[in-house]
């Protein structure tokens, strides 16, 4: 297998295409040395589909915001992309592949054009509280500010724990918010332990644990 791109916008699009497959697209199990499998298979995927993506795109930042309203997923994607997701089982046909490239892309493109993380009280952690990694943080409410007032109402918690955060870094922050919505995460899941229940999360963080953004202290 080549040699990957050492480039933050490469880093990144790897882990919006891990957690489509992981979460999303119901990815393979993670919970034993399958793990070091799925990694290879995501970086082979990875490195199938990056070199067709056009430079604007590779080259996404929060100064250098693409537009992908003009591309043509059914050319961009390699047909060895194609079949390995077919033969895998993960998506049905052809047609649900462009469907996952393009939500894979609309990730990528939200987190590589994001602005830096802004720092926030004096709670900072120095590793992503669900990874683990040493990485860039931001901060998860984890009660979501848009339901506060629905939280009051029905009583679900006090008002001093409206303020509460974990620092995760920016990939499991997006993972977060895909799989669950914002009341789900107010009612069921305010803690990190209690993120950390859910088998999807374990299954995102054990594969990103193994990534190389910072290493998982142990």
């Amino acid at each position: 297998m080549q040699a990957e791109p050492e480039t933050t916008q490469f880093l990144t699009f790897k882990d919006c295409l891990a957690r489509r497959l992981i979460i999303k697209a119901g990815g393979p199990d993670t919970e034993d040395s399958s793990i070091e499998e799925l990694g290879d298979f995501i970086s082979y995927l990875a490195l199938e589909l990056w070199p067709t993506l056009p430079e604007s795109i590779r080259n996404a930042s929060y100064t250098a915001i693409p537009s992908t309203d003009e591309l043509s997923f059914e050319t961009l994607t390699p047909p060895t992309f194609i079949d390995s997701l077919i033969s895998y089982g993960l998506v049905g046909d052809s047609d649900d592949v462009i469907k996952f490239v393009e939500k894979v892309l609309d990730d990528y493109v939200k987190e590589a054009c994001e602005p830096p993380p802004t720092n926030w009280s004096g709670t900072r952690k120095s590793e992503c509280e669900i990874c683990e990694r040493a990485v860039p943080l931001t901060y998860h409410h984890l009660i979501p500010r848009s339901v506060h007032t629905k939280v009051l109402k029905k009583g679900w918690h006090r008002e001093e724990m409206l303020g509460s955060v974990a620092w995760l870094c920016r990939h499991c922050h997006s993972t977060v918010h895909h799989v669950a919505s914002n009341e789900e995460l107010a009612r069921n899941f305010y803690t990190v332990d209690l993120l950390l229940e859910r088998e999807d999360i374990q299954k995102w963080r054990n594969y990103a644990a193994k990534q190389r953004r910072g290493k998982r202290r142990g």
